[in-house]
């Protein structure tokens, strides 16, 4: 530091670390530098080459469009076409759960796929409106018009579109894909199930025409229960509604069992199957013409209407404080429904698929397809898992397919209104449970779930009754609070484990396969020093390891803890509470008797009851404390909280085994940060010893690196410097001369700094040095 840094420190009363010089040290040491601000910023500040690297990830498409093919193009056009004639039925089904037009649905479809491609990382996702999103969208509407009847329903998607767009568009830039997280599956699971139980149960009333007027947005127990009681009111659309069901399923079922049978025609039956929605709305759009041809003003069920042709509704989109306040309380929720379905889906496939997606770069990808959508009139979409199913079973290749589904629905928006007009709304609703039902989690799930963790399984169950009993906002705002709330719970209570050493060896043959020919209870434990390892397991075996084992216990007054998950301010004290009263329960107080009189020991410390005459404590069989070896192998980063909690608690043990010094090893300290904290806080450094004793310098080393020696690899791993020789456990010759080991000498190097000695590079080596300072 400056002097002018120094004398800064001097009037602000700042006590700075003294510095040690290290001069004339061996060639073989190694002083490892103490990270500085300037390395902060310098690591995490961005290169110009990320910087361009930034901007360029931005459009994936950039990746591979150079490299595109006419035999990628052929499996794209499948794909895109396929897609295409399913989201037509889809996505004007969805608008109306939207409780918006039909319209609408084809514009979304239309302007996601188009757009979409662009910044994809995911060659299968198909963004466009869905059956939950599109529901959330029709409460937030019906509620607000509540508020503001002067708003119409477009107006509220639109705006409420380019909001959750501009949101998830900014996390994205900033990089943030990675708060997805923090939802886990148990979560994302019962959100779906939960959500596709209250679509399906708010359509079942559609389906079957029912007249009575109960609100299909309530809670979906109380759907289900008016769904029950009207069932008297079903009109003739229950004809068309269920026909419709059946025979979705039907051709499905149908189509599984010929590829099975059939597994030379799968492909033609995968087709086929795939397109069954289009095929049953073009044969009930048929029936439906042919009934109420003569009879549009009075047909005889419910049909879609009419259904402007081109892009009507094209406009720039009114968006103001007011209208972001009517819902400004549910984006929240609105924006997590974007995302999870989409970021879910797609990381599925790419597992399936063998490729990786970018969180972040989907976050960009659906906020710019919802922030341009609703200039044509689109509505709030994200990624579809029916769609993508199809779309990667279709044999999609690239991104680039959305351009091919854009096309078709291009058509269908220019070709097809008036033959839109006759589509009977049960069958659309028909559409809509058909698909949405698939998105229900077995019974299979949930039990894999209680097999693999029974608190998961419960937060699922919990989730879907919660969803079913009052909303789907609720419910996801429940699970996900819930979940992150057992997360903290776990961090703060993790379980820190004492270790004891474990020589183990490996062997090779079929002592699991013939229990007749081979027998491990036969084979000699060779003591040879290179034929084990040494290992440490938990003491109390709650790793699930044999009980049965021998365990070699750390030399009296000499104590390993691992601490097991992470180390900072939730945990530091349920830690080093446990690490505190089993060295108390486990050792004696050196200056046990110190106390003049019974009476003048303190509360928290009365001592044992003892008879008059009798002056030998209980606890006096038991060692005193020596050294603390703490394993930081989960330990990434630590805080003042933690670093504090350490402090505190050297400054209680040394006073419990005060005049003799408690030295504290760390091993596996993995960040550099960790260990200037450490150091900051007085730590790893030997305690000074009272009666003058010299600390062993024991450190370990290893071979420099562009050694051509070849025997360097059979060296042994731990040298005491102080002493100056090597050994050579797998060598037949066993004194070398002095040229032989200056030479060998100046080919190791120590592996952690000589300024920081009781920070180690594993247990072993910990130990090895607490055992050897042990008096």
């Amino acid at each position: 530091m400056s002097k002018v840094g120094h004398g800064v420190a001097k009037v602000l009363g700042v006590k700075l670390a003294d510095s040690v010089p290290y001069d004339n040290m061996p060639s073989y040491a190694y002083i490892e530098p103490e990270p500085t601000l300037a390395d902060w910023f310098r690591e995490h500040t961005p290169t110009s080459s990320q910087v361009g690297r930034y901007f360029y990830d931005l459009f994936p498409f950039l990746h591979w469009i150079l490299c595109y093919n006419w035999q990628w193009f052929v499996g794209d056009l499948i794909a895109g076409v396929t897609v295409g004639a399913v989201v037509i039925p889809q996505g004007m089904a969805y608008a109306n759960l939207a409780q918006l037009p039909a319209e609408y649905g084809l514009y979304s479809s239309f302007m996601g796929v188009l757009i979409y491609w662009f910044f994809a990382t995911s060659k299968d996702i198909t963004i466009g409106p869905v059956a939950v999103m599109s529901t959330l969208v029709g409460t937030i509407i019906i509620e607000t018009q509540a508020k503001h009847p002067e708003l119409d329903a477009p107006t509220i998607a639109s705006a409420l579109a380019i909001i959750c767009g501009a949101i998830t568009f900014f996390l994205g830039l900033i990089r943030f894909g990675f708060i997805v997280d923090f939802i886990p599956l148990p979560a994302i699971t019962a959100f779906m199930t939960g959500s596709a139980i209250n679509v399906c149960a708010g359509q079942v009333k559609s389906m079957l025409g029912e007249t009575a007027g109960f609100s299909t947005r309530g809670a979906t127990y109380k759907v289900i229960i008016n769904t029950l009681k009207y069932l008297p009111t079903s009109q003739m659309d229950a004809a068309m509604g269920l026909t419709a069901l059946a025979m979705l399923y039907s051709i499905r079922s149908a189509c599984t069992f010929g590829s099975k049978r059939m597994s030379h025609k799968a492909k033609t039956f995968f087709f086929i199957s795939t397109l069954r929605t289009v095929f049953v709305i073009l044969f009930y759009t048929m029936i439906s013409a042919a009934v109420n041809l003569h009879r549009r003003d009075d047909p005889a069920f419910k049909l879609l209407g009419n259904v402007p042709r081109g892009f009507k509704h094209a406009h720039v989109p009114k968006v103001n404080t007011e209208i972001i306040s009517s819902f400004a309380s549910e984006l929240p929720a609105a924006v997590i429904v974007l995302v999870i379905e989409h970021i879910a889906i797609s990381k599925c496939f790419g597992r399936v698929n063998n490729y990786t997606i970018d969180p972040s770069q989907e976050f960009v990808a659906i906020g710019v397809s919802n922030l341009l959508g609703p200039f044509l009139g689109g509505y709030p979409c994200t990624g579809s898992f029916s769609r993508t199913a199809i779309k990667a079973k279709a044999g999609v290749r690239t991104p680039l397919a959305g351009v091919i589904t854009a096309v078709v629905v291009l058509l269908a928006i220019y070709a097809l209104p008036a033959l839109f007009f006759y589509i009977p709304k049960s069958s659309l609703s028909a559409v809509i449970i058909h698909a949405v039902g698939d998105l229900i989690t077995p019974p299979s799930t949930a039990y894999h779930f209680w097999r693999v963790s029974p608190l998961d399984a419960i937060i699922f169950i919990a989730g879907v009754i919660i969803t079913v009993f009052t909303s789907i906002e609720i419910g996801i705002y429940c699970t996900i609070c819930v979940s992150i709330a057992i997360l903290l719970f776990r961090i703060a209570k993790a379980q820190g484990q004492f270790l004891g050493q474990v020589k183990i060896q490996t062997i090779i043959g079929d002592y699991m396969n013939d229990e007749q020919k081979y027998r491990l209870q036969d084979i000699q434990f060779n003591q040879d020093e290179q034929s084990y390892r040494s290992i440490f397991l938990p003491v109390k075996h709650t790793d699930g390891s044999n009980p049965n084992i021998k365990m070699d216990q750390p030399s009296p007054g000499i104590f390993v803890y691992r601490l097991s998950d992470g180390f900072n301010y939730p945990n530091a004290n349920h830690y080093t509470d446990h690490l505190v009263e089993t060295i108390y329960q486990s050792t004696r107080r050196t200056n046990a008797f110190s106390y003049g009189s019974l009476g003048d020991r303190p509360w928290n410390d009365p001592g044992p009851r003892q008879r008059k005459g009798e002056v030998e404590d209980v606890s006096s069989k038991l060692p005193t404390l020596r050294a603390i070896i703490l394993d930081f192998s989960s330990v990434n980063n630590v805080d003042v909280t933690c670093i504090q909690n350490l402090i505190d608690v050297r400054n209680q043990l040394d006073r419990h085994a005060h005049p003799e010094p408690v030295d504290w090893h760390f091993a596996h300290v993995n960040n550099r940060w960790t260990k200037r904290a450490l150091v900051a806080a007085g730590f790893g450094f030997p305690s000074p010893r009272p009666d003058g004793q010299q600390w062993k310098s024991i450190f370990s080393v290893a071979e420099i690196a562009g050694s051509t020696i070849p025997d360097t690899a059979d060296e042994a791993r731990f040298n005491d410097v102080e002493g100056g020789y090597k050994k050579y456990p797998q060598t037949s010759e066993h004194e070398r001369n002095e040229s032989d080991a200056s030479i060998n000498r100046d080919r190791m190097t120590m592996v952690n700094g000589i300024n920081r000695p009781l920070f180690h590079p594993d247990l072993a080596s910990a130990l090895h040095i607490a055992t050897a300072n042990r008096k």
